[in-house]
């Protein structure tokens, strides 16, 4: 029996993948990506040109060797054809047969059409109301006014004249942090007066920097109106945001610029229906469930168009979702997780009364995972693809098998990734707790570290799941068998 392997090449022809290790390995031409099955009747190349084309990556189908088998090979020992960076590639065009097409087409729009519908009914019958709690709370207290001001100096002697002037009617027990600073709005605007700033904060003032500080004149008392609120970072988060678009746009081009409309658009899902959902008291599972729903039909689509490859990753993106939900409502559960670890979430059952902070909890697990869970669905779903389109005599057990070898390496790449990405948030909570003297197994099973502890597994399984899932259903939707004259899918 002729010896047979299966190596996944880059663009370049380099291995950058994996053999076969149930069969002898053996060393194969270098031959260009794959868009689409081999028609050795026409002729063609696996690139879609004559024979007798040139090129340094010519290379003709109909030669042979005993180490390679062409893509019509049949029956139970068909060989993985040769797959380029195309499987990484999600957007390359796809060729299927046109029965086939048309038949897979047709198939997951029966499956995503009432996923859509579904959809927009949640978001109709989870919409919140016209009384939602967003801004319902002031932000600065009666009588005080936000203004601007720009520090002029870290000494408040360079202000004297003003904190003289107020000696006597004050007891100056805010001026122990504070710094000099120009106002540039309001009523105040040119004079130069000492700002509290809290000494957490006071660390990063530096001349030239500006401020949002609170105009409250019931703080003169205490030395200075003026009293800190936060940093103006208006212009370096801009000045990175142009970068960040510029450099999109000019690597990734027209889909660069379509990612970025549908992050926009899977943003104003998260901010115009979730959260005001979540402060109406709707249930959390549901408006979880509807909003990822919402955000990944946006985002999958607009970036990458409509197509059997984005649609087939849709739907793994979907089993994923449901299976993080499940396992995020049982983990809190199990875990005894409150959600009620730090002051932000304490500050808001005091403000929203009858939140239920473990849903949050569970939300928030399913929605942080969301973003890698699409990426590895799409590569997923176009591997699959791709095999099944170089050489559709593969059957459905090949083709997963096949998917499966390129997804071992996208677990193995991000089983760290959620990892590494909570451990770097919950920083300095790590920090904090090391100080104790306590049994590393204790204090990782601590109320706080447990959350992010349970979230990073959470994710991590719904991810790994999410990726068999994709690749049963991507090699389930495909016709086996039979190659067919090519139609674009």
């Amino acid at each position: 029996m002729p010896a047979r392997c299966l190596r996944f090449h880059t663009a370049g022809g380099h291995d950058g993948g994996v053999n076969d290790e149930t069969t002898p390995t053996a060393a194969a031409p270098a031959d260009p990506p794959i868009d689409g099955p081999r028609n050795a009747d026409a002729g063609e190349s696996p690139t879609g040109r004559a024979d007798g084309a040139s090129g340094p990556h010519a290379s003709s189908p109909h030669t042979s060797s005993p180490h390679t088998s062409g893509p019509h090979t049949s029956g139970p020992h068909a060989s993985i054809p040769h797959v380029s960076s195309a499987a990484h590639n999600h957007f390359g065009p796809l060729n299927l047969g046109a029965a086939e097409a048309r038949r897979v087409r047709l198939m997951l729009a029966a499956i995503v059409v009432p996923l859509v519908v579904a959809t927009l009914i949640g978001l109709i019958v989870l919409w919140p109301s016209g009384n939602s709690l967003v801004g319902s709370q002031p932000f600065t207290a009666d009588g005080a006014t936000l203004e601007s001001a720009t520090i002029t100096s870290l000494n408040t002697a360079a202000c004297a004249d003003t904190t003289g002037a107020l000696e006597g009617v004050t007891n100056d027990s805010l001026l122990a942090d504070a710094v000099c600073a120009r106002i540039t709005s309001g009523d105040g605007a040119g004079l130069v007066m000492p700002v509290h700033i809290p000494a957490e904060s006071l660390a990063a003032a530096d001349v030239g920097d500006r401020l949002q500080v609170m105009y409250a004149p019931a703080a003169l008392a205490s030395g200075t109106p003026y009293v800190f609120v936060d940093y103006a970072r208006q212009v370096p988060v801009t000045a990175l945001a142009v970068v960040y678009l510029v450099l999109v746009v000019a690597v990734a081009g027209r889909k660069g610029a379509l990612s970025v409309l549908g992050l926009l658009l899977a943003t104003g899902v998260l901010l115009g229906f979730m959260i005001p959902a979540l402060l109406d008291l709707a249930s959390p599972m549901w408006v979880t469930l509807v909003g990822a729903s919402a955000m990944m039909l946006l985002a999958v689509y607009v970036a990458h168009g409509i197509s059997v490859r984005t649609t087939t990753a849709l739907l793994g993106t979907f089993a994923g979702v449901v299976i993080t939900v499940l396992l995020s409502l049982w983990g809190v559960d199990a875990a005894n997780l409150t959600g009620a670890t730090d002051e932000t979430a304490l500050t808001l059952t005091s403000m929203v009364g009858g939140i239920n902070l473990q849903a949050l909890l569970t939300c928030g697990m399913v929605v942080a995972a969301l973003g890698v869970l699409n990426d590895v669905t799409i590569t997923q779903a176009s591997a699959v693809w791709e095999l099944h389109a170089a050489n559709p005599a593969l059957g459905r057990a090949r083709l997963f098998t096949g998917g499966m070898r390129i997804g071992r390496d996208h677990i193995a790449s991000t089983v760290y990734t959620l990892a590494f990405a909570y451990a770097g948030t919950a920083l300095p909570l790590i920090l904090a707790a090391s100080l104790i003297d306590r049994p590393l197994a204790a204090t990782l099973l601590s109320g706080e570290i447990a959350e992010e502890v349970v979230r990073t597994l959470v994710s991590s399984i719904g991810l790994v799941l999410a990726i068999p899932a994709t690749t049963a259903i991507a090699a389930a939707l495909c016709r086996t068998g039979e190659p067919a004259v090519t139609a674009e899918a």
